[in-house]
This record gives structure tokens, sequence and C-alpha cells, in this order.
């Protein structure tokens, strides 16, 4: 089904699934950023960093969708969109700490500049979901950022509890990013057998879920040994 004059449905459901899977983070960093603040305050600064956090996501689609057009940005976009979706199944970590700001405005900066360091792999992966549409990217964005931000105590429980949802995720960019790479100009003469490009898909989907899911796992059973190690001294 399209709308907005041949906007797919499914594409605009695929761009706001990743978001919401890869933004969760985002959204606890940016109530960090505005704990300090009285009530009052909170509230604008949360409003405000927001809008400009969508603001500047904008831009960057708007610019990746641009160098989408440049020769090899497909091959290149598509081998750092694989990495992304390895890293979505194993980095546990999150994207660092972020000091409460002392005042609105302060607080809303650094909503902004955290908001923006921590977005640009989500962009990468937004491009890629919506085959280089804007407007899907744009939609997205808009439809996603607000239940990002009004839930994300809710996402995440959601995330931690059923695993598989982040599996699916990773599936998902994983096959985008060799689906990139297979429409690559440069070296599209080598995918022009159907069966050849799904074959790829496939085997580089499957191999950064294996991969992932075995680096995770251990990194838990290392976690897990530490903590046991903390609790015995």
């Amino acid at each position: 089904m399209d709308l907005l004059g041949g906007l797919s449905i499914g594409v605009l459901l695929n761009v706001i699934f990743i978001d919401l899977l890869l933004s969760g983070d985002n959204a606890i960093l940016i109530a960090l950023a505005a704990k300090n603040l009285p009530a009052d305050q909170k509230k604008k600064a949360v409003l405000f960093g927001t809008l400009g956090a969508i603001g500047l996501r904008i831009v960057f689609a708007a610019v990746i969708v641009y160098l989408l057009k440049i020769p090899f940005i497909y091959a290149i976009g598509g081998l750092m969109l694989l990495w992304i979706a390895f890293k979505l199944l194993v980095d546990d970590s999150g994207h660092g700490e972020v000091k409460s700001g002392a005042t609105l405005w302060g607080a809303v900066r650094t909503i902004i500049i955290a908001d923006a360091l921590m977005s640009l792999d989500n962009v990468l992966a937004l491009a890629g979901v919506s085959h280089g549409s804007l407007v899907a990217i744009v939609i997205g964005i808009l439809i996603s950022i607000p239940i990002i931000v009004g839930g994300s105590s809710l996402l995440m429980k959601i995330m931690n509890k059923y695993p598989i949802i982040t599996t699916i995720g990773s599936g998902i960019l994983a096959w985008t990013a060799a689906g990139m790479i297979t429409h690559e100009k440069m070296i599209n003469d080598a995918f022009e057998n159907n069966t050849i490009a799904l074959a790829f898909k496939i085997v580089m989907t499957a191999i950064v879920i294996a991969a992932g899911t075995i680096v995770a796992k251990r990194k838990a059973q290392k976690h897990q040994v530490t903590s046991s190690e903390n609790q015995t001294a």
C-alpha cells in the first residue's frame, strides 16, 4: 500500500521500528540531561531539546540521502550498516554518560549535542531501510521521537523482556546493508543474477546475527563471572 505519492507504508513502518529500536538510550540520556532542573523547567528542556534533536536528525538525513548518490557510498554505507547491526546485538554499554544541565538552556544544549552525537548511526540505518526516501525518514522521525521520549522506560522494558525484538531489528539492518552493497553501481554487475544477490543477503544477515549472538553471550558470561568474583571478594 502506498501513501503520499508512492511512499510505501511498509517502508515507513520499517523506519519507525528501526528508529524506536536504536533510540531507546537516547531518550534515557535526554531525561538524564534534564534531571537536575525544577519540575516546570524539566518539561520545557525535554520539549525544546527534542525539537532541536528532531531538526538535526532531519538535516543529517538530508545530507546522507544526498551522499548516497556518490559512487561507492552505497557500498561504504552498507558496510557501516553491517557494523551497526552487529553492535545492536553486542553493545550493552550504551553511549556513555551525559551530565545534567544546571540551567534550562544548558540542558537543552546538552540534549541536542548528545542526541546528535548518538544519532549519526541511527540516521544511516534509517536512510538504508527507507531506500533513500527523505520523506519516509522525516515522517518516521516525527512519529517515533515523541514515542521514544514519552515512553523510554516502557520501550527499554519491552526490549529487555523480549530480546527477539533486538535480533529482528539487527536482521533487518543486516539485510538492508547487504541490499545496499548489491545496489552499488560500481559493483552491481556481480549481483545481476537475482539468486546471487539473494544468497548474499541471506549469508550476510546470518553471519551478523550469529556473530552478534555469540559475542553477546560471551560478554554476558564474562560479566556474570566478574560479578561473582566481586561478590566473593
